[in-house]
């Protein structure tokens, strides 16, 4: 039961919320628009989802012990600085790689049941996403240290989860999951983005140059700003216009969790304990922003 608990804690599937909600919402935009949808058809693309995300997060851990970046980072958390089981000498370096690639061979051969299922498109929108989250943090590429890191993280865990979903629903592809999956790929993206600010001192030793290191902890609170407001504004215009059902307007419920998240970022941006309730509600504003819009969809039609 304990080697159970430390695998578990090394696949990091407290943020497993970041694959469900764009899969939960593209199977519902897709209820909506064309009335199709499969719960068999959604388990299978979350498995798929989840398999890829473990090995994602454990990719992650790997590359990071090696540059060093965990090794020396003192203000780790529960929203940053990996799971640590390297670093405390609960698993070997060689085990947590093979592990991830383990996972992402089992994420591949999902994907090809499913492209046998609904078609060949599914496999496009895996290996995008595949690729991006694996060389997120790996060699030679390392997205994050060239400052890239918040748009493939909110282009993979939005945009091409969302019209994923979709398309395994549907087989086809619309302008809608796109436009619906843009507010919580921004979100997704604000998660990723404050939990860089606790890491700014051992990221900027290792030459992870994302947007916090470049900018500073004052400096790049506007960009943190407008991945929050950008979600609301979006489903506001939509609604407007006419893009979106009414019902779309639930995602608007956390407005005054962004709010707060914002207070707490302006005044400790620099205290990276004091900072841990901003980084706590963005999660929670990502998970129940993703799910309310999913909600408004679900019932709209």
């Amino acid at each position: 039961m304990s080697s159970l608990r430390v695998w578990i804690r090394a696949a990091h599937i407290q943020f497993y919320t970041a694959v469900l909600v764009p899969s939960l919402l593209g199977a519902a935009v897709a209820r909506y628009q064309t009335g199709s949808f499969s719960w068999s058809l959604l388990l299978i693309t979350l498995t798929g989802l989840c398999l890829a995300h473990a090995g994602t997060n454990m990719a992650n851990d790997y590359y990071d012990y090696l540059s060093g970046n965990d090794v020396i980072n003192t203000n780790y958390s529960p929203f940053n600085g990996g799971t640590r089981v390297i670093v405390e000498g609960l698993l070997r370096p060689e085990q947590v790689l093979r592990a991830s690639l383990l996972c992402y061979a089992l994420a591949v051969l999902t994907g090809i049941y499913l492209a046998w299922l609904r078609g060949a498109p599914v496999l496009v929108f895996m290996l995008i996403g595949l690729i991006c989250s694996f060389f997120y943090s790996a060699d030679p590429v390392r997205l994050a240290h060239h400052g890239l890191g918040e748009i493939f993280v909110g282009l993979s865990f939005g945009p091409m989860i969302v019209l994923g979903s979709y398309y395994v629903q549907t087989q086809q592809v619309s302008w809608l999951p796109f436009l619906a999956s843009l507010p919580v790929g921004l979100l997704i993206a604000a998660v990723l983005y404050i939990n860089q600010y606790p890491d700014l001192e051992a990221d900027r030793a290792v030459g992870k140059n994302n947007l916090v290191v470049r900018w500073g902890t004052e400096r790049a609170l506007p960009g943190y700003y407008a991945l929050l407001a950008g979600p609301y504004a979006i489903v506001l215009a939509s609604v407007y216009l006419g893009l979106m059902p009414y019902s779309a307007l639930l995602a608007l419920f956390t407005v005054p969790l962004a709010g707060v998240a914002v207070m707490v970022a302006r005044a400790f941006h620099g205290q990276p304990k004091r900072l841990r309730p901003a980084n706590a509600l963005t999660v929670g504003i990502h998970l129940l922003t993703g799910l309310l819009l999913g909600s408004g969809f679900f019932i709209g039609r």
